[in-house]
C-alpha cells in the first residue's frame, strides 16, 4: 500500500474526513458567467467595479449553507477569501475592495466560519496569490489588461507595477485571515504559473510570491494546518497535492512518490455560479467521483458557486441532496477509508478501513459478483444501506469468492457491500 511521507500540518483529520465543500462566491456571481469572466472578455476596472456597487446577498444565510454541507456528508469546508479579481469577502484593513464597502455591507467571512464550526465542520480558506484589481500586480498573459496591450506596452506599463509592493500586500492580508478567525484546519492558495507566455512575458512564481516566507509565517501562526501546492515549492514542501478537474485512476504520485491528495472538482462546468451552465453530473457520476476518489486514497473538495443573492441555487441544492442520500447510509464506506490492497471486479471500486472491505457496484451485476483471490479472506457480507446479508461461496480450488446478489438492483444510486473480513 502507498505510504506518503510525513507532512507538517496535521493530516489526521484530513485523510478521516474524504469529503469537503469548496464555495466560490465573489462579484462574479453578478454577471453570472464564470468566476474568470473578467478574464475571458477582459474587461477594465471601471466596467467591473460596477458589480462591486451592486453586490447585495442578501438572502446570505450561512447557516442554511453549513446545514446542507453536513446533510451531504461534507466534514470541512474551504471558501473562497479572494479570488483573482482581487474582491475580499472579509474587512481586510488593507484594501477598500472589500464586502463591507458593497451594499452587503459587512465581514461575510466571519459568519461563514461561525456557520460551519457551529455544523461540526471544519474551516479551510481559499486565498488567490493573483490580483487583477491591485494596482502593483504586474500584467502578463492572465491579467485582464493582457489582451488590451502590446507587449511593448505591457513591458512599459509594468515599470510602474512593483511586485515587492504587492507582495507585502498578500502576506498582510495572508496574516489577517490567519489571524482573525481562529483556527483554520486547511489553507489553499491558487496559483503559480512560472512559464513565460509566446513573447516571453514572465509569468509568477515562488519568488513574486515569496512562497517560503509565506509559508513559514503561516505556519508559525497557525502550526497544525494544511497548505496546498500552488505556491511553486519544491514538492516536498506542501501538505497536499491538488489536481484540478480530474478523477485520478490511481494514488497520486510526485516524482515517483505517493503523496496525500484531494480533487477539486464542480457540480457543473464552473466554480463561480453561472446561470446558463448546463453541464451539470448525474447523480450516478456525482457518487462515483466520491467512491473513485477515495479508492484511490484521496479526498474530494466539491464545490458550490452561489447566486449574487447568497443562495445556492436549485441545481446545486439537488446535486448535494444527492450526497446527502446516499452518505445518509453508505458513509462508513467513505470516512476513514482508502485504497485497498484487493483488486475489485470490473466495473466495481474498493475502499476499506482495517476489517472492512467495501465493494461500490458501479454497474449491477446478474446474480453473482465474483471476487478473485478473496475466497479465504471473508467472514461475514451484507448490503450497507440496509445491513441485509449477502450469502456466498468460497472455491478454494480457484481461490474466487462468488457473492449472491438480488437480481434486482437496490434502491440505491451505487449500492455498496460491506464485506467483514477474517
Amino acid at each position: 500500500m502507498p505510504t506518503p511521507a510525513p507532512v507538517q500540518g496535521d493530516i489526521n483529520w484530513f485523510v478521516h474526513d474524504r469529503f469537503g465543500m469548496f464555495i466560490h462566491w465573489g462579484l462574479y456571481a453578478l454577471p453570472a458567467r464564470h468566476e474568470w469572466v473578467k478574464n475571458r472578455e477582459a474587461i477594465l476596472d471601471e466596467k467591473y467595479d460596477k458589480y462591486l456597487r451592486y453586490f447585495d446577498p442578501d438572502l446570505y444565510d450561512p447557516r442554511e449553507w453549513a446545514q446542507l454541507a453536513r446533510q451531504a456528508g461534507m466534514k470541512y469546508v474551504v471558501v473562497t477569501t479572494k479570488h483573482h479579481e482581487g474582491f475580499c469577502l472579509w474587512d481586510s484593513q488593507f484594501t477598500d475592495y472589500k464586502a463591507t464597502n458593497t451594499p452587503a455591507g459587512r465581514d461575510l467571512i466571519q459568519p461563514l466560519v461561525e456557520a460551519f464550526r457551529a455544523e461540526g465542520l471544519k474551516v479551510g480558506f481559499y486565498h488567490s496569490v493573483i490580483d487583477w484589481h491591485h494596482p502593483h500586480f504586474p500584467i502578463d498573459r492572465i491579467h485582464p489588461l493582457y489582451k488590451h496591450m502590446s507587449t511593448a506596452e505591457v513591458i512599459e506599463a509594468n515599470k510602474t507595477r512593483h511586485i515587492e509592493i504587492y507582495r507585502e500586500y498578500l502576506h498582510n492580508q495572508v496574516r489577517e485571515l490567519l489571524t482573525n478567525y481562529g483556527e483554520i484546519a486547511y489553507l489553499f492558495f491558487d496559483f503559480s504559473y512560472p512559464l513565460p507566455d509566446a513573447a516571453g512575458l514572465p509569468g509568477k512564481t515562488r519568488e513574486d510570491w515569496g512562497s517560503e516566507d509565506l509559508v513559514r509565517m503561516v505556519r508559525s501562526l497557525q502550526p497544525k494546518i494544511l497548505i496546498n501546492d500552488r505556491l511553486n515549492l519544491p514538492l516536498d514542501q506542501p501538505d497536499i497535492h491538488t489536481p484540478e478537474q480530474t478523477q485520478p485512476r490511481a494514488w497520486v504520485e510526485k516524482e515517483g512518490k505517493p503523496v496525500f491528495w484531494e480533487t477539486c472538482q464542480t457540480f457543473s462546468g464552473s466554480w463561480g455560479y453561472h446561470r446558463d451552465e448546463t453541464t451539470w453530473k448525474s447523480p450516478e457520476q456525482l457518487i462515483r467521483m466520491l467512491v473513485n476518489t477515495v479508492s484511490c486514497g484521496g479526498n474530494l473538495l466539491m464545490n458550490v458557486g452561489p447566486t449574487a443573492r447568497g443562495a445556492f441555487d436549485k441545481r446545486a441544492q439537488q446535486a448535494l441532496s444527492v450526497y446527502a442520500d446516499w452518505m445518509a447510509f453508505n458513509s462508513r464506506s467513505i470516512y476513514g477509508c482508502t485504497m485497498s490492497p484487493f483488486q475489485a471486479p470490473s466495473d466495481c471500486r474498493f475502499t476499506q478501513n482495517g476489517k472492512r472491505l467495501y465493494l461500490h457496484v458501479f454497474a449491477w451485476p446478474f446474480r453473482h459478483l465474483h471476487l478473485d483471490d478473496m475466497a479465504d479472506k471473508v467472514d461475514y457480507v451484507q448490503f450497507l444501506h440496509d445491513g441485509s446479508e449477502i450469502a456466498f461461496t468460497a472455491n478454494s480450488e480457484t481461490n474466487c469468492l462468488t457473492l449472491q446478489t438480488p437480481v434486482v438492483k437496490p434502491d440505491v444510486t451505487v449500492p455498496v457491500i460491506e464485506l467483514f473480513l477474517k
